[in-house]
């Protein structure tokens, strides 16, 4: 089972791990299981009275995690704690430092990237990948590990990074989520249309696979930002922060818009969630209308922040009510100048 006796749990954990979990783990001995495996088997073989489960084998290893973390789900009790540790390719990058020339050491940085992040993920090569590696020494991110075990049933309770490592913290809160993940360069957000109706956006990814299931948690712990998105969000990835600020990630929302469920000018698409958070007579007169590609604070050219945001969103749609036919005409224009002219750049 590559089972660690309890008795003998200090011989093989650092210090400063332990410490970390005994912050946690406030159940009696014979709740607690410690456990080195990366095989879903050995999980199956646990108590099922089991308060706490502790694995400190990384999830790299796991072939298949997301059956394993429902695998541990399963065990589990409500409210009962799982603790384990990941190391996100950020952590491996300031490790893997192989070559003193930086050049050698980016291409080097290029192609584990390619291999054992994105062939597991892509039909085909996927075989490949597993062929070779048999799993091992994946390459995930923050954001995907913690999207994964939310996905999966659990609540994220803490994380953090200790020896090269992310330790985290979840307790089983619900059933696993039966809502699928993409990971392709496109990706379809659900967000509010008009009269209410779910439509789906498209856009590129600027996010790390997992994304959309750490949304009520990244709200929770850090709220949102000037700009109305969450703040400090750790999903985005680098390069989709380049695509935010120039808009590129919202090229294809061009397919909408020759769908008709957007207009080329309007509110912004949003979500539920964010919804709700508007004030009410927003709600109310958002829905009237299509959302749009171009949103009046572009126009405008307001501040990207929530209060400009949605002034500016008022004031439009106040315009909209009087003029309905020249409104959008003349914000297409004036989000062009503001555009080229005044260098205005997305949120």
């Amino acid at each position: 089972m590559n089972s660690i006796k309890q008795d003998s749990f200090e011989e093989n954990i650092n210090p400063d791990i332990q410490n970390y979990i005994n912050l946690f783990n406030k159940n009696n001995e014979n709740d607690i299981i410690y456990l080195s495996t990366t095989n879903a088997f050995n999980i199956k073989q646990v108590n099922k009275n089991t308060k706490t489960l502790i694995n400190l084998s990384k999830v790299n290893n796991i072939r298949y995690i997301n059956r394993f973390f429902i695998t541990v789900n399963k065990k589990l009790e409500l409210d009962s704690t799982y603790i384990g540790c990941v190391e996100t390719f950020t952590q491996r990058r300031g490790r893997k430092k192989i070559y003193k020339i930086p050049i050698l050491n980016s291409f080097y940085l290029i192609f584990e990237f390619i291999f054992l992040r994105v062939f597991p993920k892509v039909w085909g090569l996927k075989k490949i990948y597993f062929t070779i590696t048999r799993g091992r020494n994946r390459l995930l991110s923050k954001a995907e590990t913690l999207g994964r075990l939310v996905s999966c049933g659990f609540e994220i309770i803490d994380h953090k990074a200790i020896n090269g490592l992310l330790y985290f913290v979840v307790k089983k809160s619900h059933e696993p989520s039966t809502q699928t993940a993409s990971y392709g360069p496109l990706y379809k957000m659900p967000r509010m249309g008009k009269n209410g109706k779910i439509i789906g956006v498209y856009k590129f990814r600027t996010m790390h696979p997992y994304a959309e299931f750490l949304h009520d948690y990244i709200l929770k712990i850090n709220g949102y930002s000037d700009t109305g998105k969450p703040a400090d969000d750790f999903r985005l990835t680098p390069w989709g922060k380049i695509l935010r600020k120039y808009w590129f990630d919202e090229v294809p929302q061009l397919i909408n818009l020759f769908k008709g469920e957007l207009k080329l000018v309007g509110v912004r698409p949003i979500s539920q969630r964010y919804f709700q958070d508007i004030p009410k007579d927003l709600q109310e007169m958002r829905i009237k209308y299509k959302p749009g590609c171009i949103p009046p604070y572009v126009a405008f050219d307001r501040l990207s922040n929530v209060e400009s945001v949605l002034d500016a969103e008022r004031e439009y749609l106040v315009m909209k009510e009087k003029h309905p036919l020249t409104t959008d005409f003349i914000c297409f224009f004036k989000a062009i100048f503001n555009i080229i002219f005044k260098n205005k750049r997305s949120a």
